[in-house]
This record gives C-alpha cells, sequence and structure tokens, in this order.
C-alpha cells in the first residue's frame, strides 16, 4: 500500500490539532521493524482505532495492513541505514534532509508550528510530536546524533551558594531551566547520543551580554561531552551569506574525551545568484513590489544611507544576503532587478534553493508561511558536510587525509543601494 493511500484512508491532517496519537502512528509506520517502533505502537494503534471511529468505517484496519510498502513521498525513509538520529526543533526538515542524504534514520521529530508540520509530513510522511517542553525524554527512542536548531533565551546566573542555601540544583538543571536549551540537555542526559549537531545564529555568541553561550558549553561539558564550535558561512555551498555558529559533541564516554573531529574544509565560493533563479517572468512577476511598497522602501533606504547605512539590490552574479523569516513582509533584504519594472521578492521555490532544499521539495502552505520557513531554516548542504564529518569521527564513514580550509575572500553581493 502506498503512504498516500494510508494518509487518504485516515485523513490524515497534520496541524488541525497537535495530536500525539497521530504523531506516533506515522512514526510507527516508519519504525515498526525497528526497536523504535515499541515506543509508538500502543499509541499509534489508539489512533487507528480513533480514526475508525470517527469516519465510521465501519471496521477498524489492523495495524500491520496499513504499513506502507511504497512511500510516495518527497524524502522517503532510508532502507538499510548506517545510522539513527532525531530532529528536534525541526522546522521544515532541513537537517533531516541532510543526514538521510548521509544514509541516516530518524526516529523521533518534534516541532510545534502547525505549518512546519504540513510541510514537514508532506517530504517525509511523518508528523512532528509538537511542544517539546511536553515530551517525556524516557519516551523518545535511542539514538546515535542528536541534531536541534534550538531558540536562545537569556539563562539565569544566579550563585550557587544561592541555590544551594534554597536547596535547589545547580549547574544545568537549574541555569538552563524555563528556556528551550534545557529541553535539549535533558534529552541528552537521558538518552547519551554518541554525538550531537546544534545550530544557531551567529550572535548566540554574544547573546545576553556574552551570557548565553558559556552556560550551553558548560552545560554540555558538564554532561561530560567533548564540545566543538564555529561560526561557519553557508556561502560556500549556496549563493547566500549565512553565518551560523555550529556546535557539534561527542559523548566522553564512549571516546574518552579523545574525539579526533574537524570541521569540514569548507569549498570555495562558487556559486552565485543567478544559479537559482527562475528564468519565467510570466511567473516572477507575481513577486513584484507594488509602487507604494517600492516608494516605501527607497524612502526608507535613503534615510539610513545618509546614515551611512543601505541596502541594496540584489546582483545576479554575486550572493545574497542573509534570508530572514521576515522575508515575507516587504522582501528587503533581497530584491531582485528586473527590467522596465519595480524590483521583486524571491519566489518560496528561489527561496528553498537558496538554502539547498532541491527541487522536489515540496511547498504546500501559503506564500507568506513558506518565506517563513525557509528563512528560519538551517543551509541543507552544510549540515550536510559538518554531519559526514561527525560520521567520520563515529567511524562510519572512512577517515581522510584533513584538508586546510580554502580562504574565502571578501563577502560579495552585497550591493549599493541602486535606485
Amino acid at each position: 500500500m502506498k503512504y498516500s493511500k494510508v494518509r487518504s484512508l485516515l485523513g490524515i491532517e497534520p496541524g488541525k490539532k497537535d495530536d500525539l496519537r497521530l504523531a506516533a502512528f506515522t512514526h510507527y509506520l516508519q519504525n515498526y521493524h525497528t526497536p523504535a517502533g515499541e515506543f509508538f505502537r500502543e499509541a499509534a494503534g489508539q489512533y487507528v482505532r480513533q480514526r475508525s471511529a470517527e469516519l465510521k468505517l465501519g471496521y477498524v484496519p489492523a495495524l500491520e495492513s496499513l504499513l506502507p510498502d511504497r512511500w510516495d513521498v518527497a524524502f522517503p525513509p532510508n532502507v538499510n541505514p548506517d545510522f539513527t538520529f532525531i530532529d528536534l526543533f525541526a522546522g521544515i526538515g532541513g537537517f533531516r534532509v541532510a543526514l538521510q542524504n548521509l544514509n541516516g534514520k530518524c526516529v523521533f521529530t518534534s516541532e510545534w508550528n502547525k505549518y512546519a508540520k504540513q510541510t514537514y509530513e508532506v517530504n517525509f510522511g511523518e508528523v512532528p510530536f509538537g511542544d517539546i517542553t511536553t515530551i517525556d525524554e524516557t519516551q523518545i527512542p535511542g539514538h546515535d546524533i542528536l541534531t536541534a536548531g534550538f531558540p536562545c533565551q537569556p539563562f539565569s546566573l544566579a550563585g550557587v551558594s544561592k541555590k544551594n542555601s534554597l536547596g535547589r540544583e545547580h549547574g544545568f538543571l537549574d541555569q538552563t531551566q524555563g528556556t528551550l536549551f534545557f529541553d535539549v540537555a535533558r534529552i541528552i542526559k537521558e538518552k547519551r547520543p554518541k554525538a550531537f549537531l546544534l545550530e544557531n545564529v551567529k550572535n548566540l555568541v554574544s547573546h545576553d551580554r556574552h551570557k548565553t553561550f558559556p552556560i550551553i558549553l558548560q552545560t554540555l561539558r558538564e554532561l561530560d561531552y567533548h564540545v566543538h564550535y564555529r561560526v561557519l558561512d553557508g556561502r560556500h555551498y549556496v549563493p547566500q551569506h549565512r553565518e551560523r555558529i555550529v556546535i557539534v559533541g561527542f559523548d566522553n564516554q564512549l571516546f574518552d574525551g579523545k574525539a579526533d573531529f574537524r570541521f569540514p574544509a569548507l569549498p570555495p565560493v562558487s556559486s552565485c545568484l543567478a544559479d537559482i533563479l527562475d528564468d519565467d517572468e510570466t511567473f516572477t512577476r507575481n513577486f513584484t513590489l507594488s509602487d507604494e511598497l517600492w516608494r516605501y522602501l527607497r524612502d526608507y533606504a535613503e534615510k539610513h544611507r545618509l546614515k551611512g547605512n543601505g541596502f541594496g539590490l540584489a546582483a545576479p552574479g554575486c550572493i545574497t544576503r542573509t534570508l530572514s523569516a521576515r522575508y515575507h513582509k516587504d522582501g528587503s533584504e533581497i530584491l531582485i532587478p528586473q527590467h522596465g519594472a519595480n524590483p521583486r521578492r524571491l519566489t518560496p521555490r528561489e527561496c528553498a534553493r537558496l538554502q539547498g532544499y532541491p527541487d522536489d521539495f515540496r511547498i504546500v502552505v501559503s506564500n507568506t508561511q513558506a518565506y517563513r520557513q525557509f528563512g528560519n531554516s538551517v543551509v541543507v548542504p552544510l549540515m550536510q558536510a559538518v554531519g559526514e564529518e561527525i560520521l567520520r569521527t563515529l567511524g562510519i564513514r572512512e577517515n581522510r587525509p584533513y584538508l586546510p580550509e580554502v580562504a574565502s575572500g571578501p563577502v560579495v553581493g552585497q550591493a549599493e543601494l541602486l535606485l
């Protein structure tokens, strides 16, 4: 049976409500033949019985009869994987595309946004579990690699002595409490993956007056992991200047503190904006800025240019500024010049390409939601390159001589103001 038929039979519609049974059902379909499947079997059966009654099917299909033998989704699960991983704060699945490309098997996914869940399910055939703060870490299957693009929040720096006087625990159990990083830490503590791969904005290093990042590192080291971190720029893989902090860790209990990991040698910048642009003017003109919006942006830019700032039109032969989740508002960070017309935004498909997604990645939400989703995503090929080096350290990929990082040269594509 095709997955699409199962989807149609039970009326699977992620995002309508945060249904843990639906998430468990789709997780079971992908993991029934592995130890991870046992974590989802009971709730999956409950979901089938519930939907059978709601849809008045007149019978309850056997759980085994619903197991797909054809995954007609864009990114089906790997049949004979080399490793397992989980996808926390999953968004639309950038980490998942990257690690599935390396022959990994995802055994657990969590994402709270209902629109992101829709995109995730239609591409992977799996509905993420919801709010990570409500998920019991003991109910997550074991895995080799944990991935997460967690949001950052200020952490408390109250003194240890004060906590002791109040009878409270200190260390990560207290200092990160109330933040979403705490949920990453408690899952690492419980499941002890061999490695983790975390990604965040570059400003995490200076966040909350340089208080946040040291606590994150301290927390991960208290969990007995050997931690590596570096700011990497996605422009080495896609035509976009996108700097992100990447944090990688290895279980000291497995590696005795001697995990020989190196971040990937970044290739020379070789792609430009023109490589990802559509050439159908009839279609792309639908994304042209209105006269009113273009006038507002020019006036705003002129005011800031006089202060030494400003923005410009993206040159097709260069790379772009960083795509953000606010791109849907006015597109001002990346505007494409057009002959005889106002500039235009990138299309959602062009945004997907700018983040390294292949063209078979399905976009099923509104343009506004798509812009938000791709603006929040990781750069897929960059995460894949880091993932491959993690696998080398774990002995899953053959080792190769370490090559020095290629000199990257100046950032290009940040054009002067063009009016």
